[in-house]
């Protein structure tokens, strides 16, 4: 099998280090995002369709980070690129808000079963924000509960102490918890009486570097409880999982009622936007906050976002990710066993976690995401992953071929395992 040249890509990345800091910042440049070995990724893509994405070199990628995530229908998608379409000829960005706003508004109020109202923004890091302004205008309170490993974005409050441009007061009214650890939660909840505004959360434990971890049976009813007991806002961050598990929300998947939901990724299928859904009891603290931005109103998205959902639902998206997914990621495993390998799958079908078990120091792993990658399977070897609805059974099948065949480089290079 062929494996892949990336002569043009690393010439474009040397030209991006003059003009751009770090050449491609963020979760998609090399150092972020641990391309290792460097020399095995793409860093350019000239253009992408369905579940595909070629690179500045011409080689094609089956793309399973899906854009880190806002690729949930394919990429140029028919149905969302014609409505966007449509609205581009009426208008975008225009002094008074297009009416599109107040549809998909509607639409996601009809759609998560949580949802009383919905606020627009860009990114979801905007709405995970504005989650906690909007509790601590609620309550009157200041601190917030958050899951150690969790990922909120990157405002101050989100990061540690320690990273470049954080300092003490960015985050000294935060309180980390384990996951799942329902007693630790009360302890902490006990000990900080009348303080906590907010206790935010993914609806399951998604972190980098680890396995995915489900919540145990009862926690989040229990977590229900504790917050409505002491008037804390339980606020569920849905940026990565919306729409991948139940089109009425994560909360609804695993049987509780969230406060405020923050939505972003897969929102538009990959037009810009992001959207917090809230319960009657917080539209008044909402409606009280100062918080908008220059595209915020645009209008291109809102119709992007409505074809998104609209052609979710008749797919039944939620379901068709999570049985292609299951039998992707069973095929993988499968060939990890043939080849001696313990490839560990964690998380949801349609938005799961792997990493090769024989070897802690994750080195193994990565040398096998990069010899898939190289045959044109898009991994990362320290995400989560996504599966998209343009996938198929037929790409499931190649995927699997270039996995075995990785699996199988990668044990002769490593006799000794």
């Amino acid at each position: 099998m062929k494996t892949n040249n990336y002569q043009k890509s690393g010439e474009l990345f040397n030209r991006a280090l003059k003009v751009i800091p770090t050449g491609v910042y963020g979760h998609l440049g090399p150092a972020e995002s641990c391309f290792i070995p460097v020399d095995a990724f793409p860093f350019f893509s000239t253009h992408a369709k369905g579940p595909y994405f070629w690179d500045v070199d011409g080689n094609r990628f089956i793309d399973y980070m899906c854009a880190y995530g806002p690729n949930i229908l394919g990429y140029n998608d028919p149905d969302v690129d014609a409505a966007v379409k449509q609205q581009m000829e009426k208008g975008n960005c225009v002094t008074s808000p297009s009416f599109a706003m107040v549809e998909m508004a509607e639409k996601l109020v009809d759609t998560v079963e949580m949802a009383d109202w919905a606020f627009f923004a860009k990114n979801g890091g905007d709405v995970t924000s504005f989650a906690l302004m909007i509790a601590k205008a609620a309550t009157g309170k200041k601190k917030t509960i958050m899951v150690k490993g969790g990922y909120h974005g990157v405002a101050p409050w989100t990061q540690k102490i320690g990273h470049p441009g954080i300092v003490e007061e960015d985050i000294t009214n935060n309180i980390y918890v384990d996951w799942n650890d329902i007693d630790q939660l009360e302890k902490v909840i006990l000990a900080n009486k009348d303080e906590i505004a907010c206790f935010i959360s993914t609806p399951y434990h998604h972190p980098v570097f680890e396995d995915n971890q489900m919540p145990a049976k009862g926690y989040w009813k229990k977590v229900r409880k504790l917050c409505t007991d002491n008037n804390i806002v339980l606020a569920i961050d849905d940026v990565r999982c919306g729409f991948r598990l139940d089109m009425k929300g994560s909360d609804h998947y695993f049987g509780f009622e969230a406060d405020l939901m923050c939505f972003c990724k897969a929102l538009g299928n990959g037009w810009n936007f992001s959207a917090i859904c809230g319960s009657e009891k917080f539209r008044d603290a909402a409606s009280s906050v100062m918080y908008t931005g220059s595209y915020w109103m645009s209008a291109v998205p809102f119709a992007a976002g409505k074809a998104t959902i609209d052609k979710l639902d008749r797919l039944n998206a939620p379901e068709y990710l999570s049985k292609l997914g299951k039998k992707l990621q069973d095929g993988l495993v499968s060939s990890g066993k043939k080849h001696g390998f313990d490839l560990k799958v964690s998380g949801h079908p349609s938005m799961w976690f792997m990493r090769i078990t024989n070897d802690d120091s994750f080195m193994i792993h990565q040398e096998w995401v990069s010899e898939c990658v190289k045959r044109g399977v898009f991994f990362t070897n320290h995400h989560n992953l996504f599966m998209n609805c343009a996938m198929t059974e037929e790409d499931v099948k190649f995927t699997h071929e270039v996995a075995e065949e990785a699996f199988k480089v990668v044990r002769l290079n490593h006799p000794e395992l």
